[in-house]
């Protein structure tokens, strides 16, 4: 196969970079259809009409859950540790707040960023393990200081990390309130690279493809998403993408499946899938949501999940755009509080501003789990809230649930199937 510019919509300043792919590479197919993933051809149909089997579904037996009824849970899941800061229990301030979680490639290890401009880097054992081992049923409380493994300070505050593909675990990108995109070396403890083409306007959310080597992209307050390259001189804008009317870029992700789709919500109510080879026009749009659109997860090749500030989520089907399912029962109106999808167990996470962390089970609208965090700091003149969420993508029976607070708190929950 053979270079991969001719693919892509380049920008002016990016005119000399090429992309020579290596012969581990796995080959893409031409930039027809993204979602032509059967050789079929793709089924399009109205936004908002439903599938075909959409609420053919019957739930033979309903199980009370903590707040209201329907959804059946199958889990039994556990708050195993807490995370806090000793230098100001129960005094938390929105400089506390944790915006973003990470699990490594390997699933062994987390990172964390928000406000207080500092990547802390922990692994799941020091975190899980301490539990494990005291009484059963035992809660760990940690202290930041000793929890972590090392961690690194950063110019800006924090809103968005990933961690860099076929890196070892090495290498971790991460977005800033200054529009900055950095990646770090994690086992030198510097950065490697830095790029501004955001105009210092804000950086909600980055990630990288699965190709090898990887691209980056950054979606940013300034409208617009920002492709780029490592490889190339400066780091380079590849390519430049407006998506809708210039409204603000809250999330972006590549499609971890390997395809070719890469999706982008937006501030203006919307989502869209772009072909990551040819990013001119948007392929598919989802339009469904009343408010901005900040998260968007794919749960698998054919389906994407979505979160707003209308207060719900929202799973979409890629083949004809169509809404499969609505999820309510958390509180969010104005601000972020992550999404997470398990994808083995067909779980969704996120936070709420009612200070809690809730979990979806893909097959219900309404909650089949919630946990309160229990803390009485005030951020921002107002009450705490969950604003982080991240699961880790092992396991069939058992899981893995880590969630972090505008108070700085972050808690390990473990789930296993009744």
């Amino acid at each position: 196969m053979g270079a991969l510019s001719p693919y892509w919509s380049i920008s002016p300043q990016a005119s000399n970079c090429t992309f020579p792919l290596s012969s581990t590479t796995t080959p893409l197919p031409p930039p027809l259809h993204v979602w032509d993933m059967n050789n079929s051809s793709p089924q399009f149909a109205p936004t908002g009409q439903p599938p075909p089997n959409h609420n053919k579904q019957t739930v033979a037996t309903l199980h009370t859950v903590e707040r209201g009824c329907g959804a059946r849970c199958e889990w039994d899941f556990t708050l195993t540790s807490t995370v806090s800061s000793s230098s100001s229990p129960g005094r938390a301030t929105a400089s506390d707040t944790l915006g973003v979680i990470e699990f490594d490639p390997s699933d062994n290890l987390v990172a964390t960023g928000g406000i207080s401009r500092k990547i802390r880097v922990y692994s799941l054992s020091s975190l899980v393990g301490v539990a494990t081992a005291g009484e059963e049923g035992s809660v760990a409380v940690l202290d930041h200081a000793s929890a972590y493994d090392y961690y690194l300070c950063t110019p800006a505050k924090l809103s968005s990390l990933r961690w860099k593909p076929d890196s070892g675990s090495r290498i971790i990108g991460a977005g800033d309130y200054d529009g900055v995109v950095t990646e770090y070396d994690l086992e030198r403890r510097v950065p490697t690279f830095e790029r501004d083409e955001h105009g210092g306007r804000r950086v909600w959310s980055m990630d990288y493809t699965r190709w090898d080597p990887a691209v980056g992209a950054s979606g940013s307050d300034d409208g617009t998403v920002q492709v780029w390259d490592t490889r190339c001189e400066g780091g380079s804008c590849v390519a430049t993408v407006r998506p809708g009317s210039g409204a603000a870029v809250c999330s972006v992700e590549f499609n971890p499946f390997g395809g070719a789709l890469v999706a982008v919500g937006c501030a203006d109510r919307k989502a869209y899938g772009y072909d990551a080879r040819k990013l001119v026009e948007p392929v598919v749009v989802f339009d469904g949501h009343a408010k901005t659109v900040t998260d968007l997860r794919f749960l698998d090749m054919r389906n994407i999940v979505s979160a707003s500030t209308d207060g719900c989520l929202k799973l979409w089907s890629v083949d004809d755009t169509s809404v499969i399912r609505t999820y309510r029962g958390h509180v969010n109106s104005r601000s972020f509080v992550g999404l997470s999808v398990w994808r083995n167990g067909g779980l969704l996470g996120c936070g709420s501003e009612s200070n809690e962390v809730f979990v979806y089970d893909k097959r219900w609208g309404e909650p089949i789990w919630l946990h309160r965090f229990n803390s009485e700091a005030v951020c921002g003149g107002g009450g705490g809230f969950v604003s982080s969420v991240c699961w880790r993508q092992v396991g069939v029976d058992e899981c893995t649930l880590v969630a972090g607070g505008s108070d700085g708190d972050l808690r390990v929950f473990t789930g296993k199937r009744k």
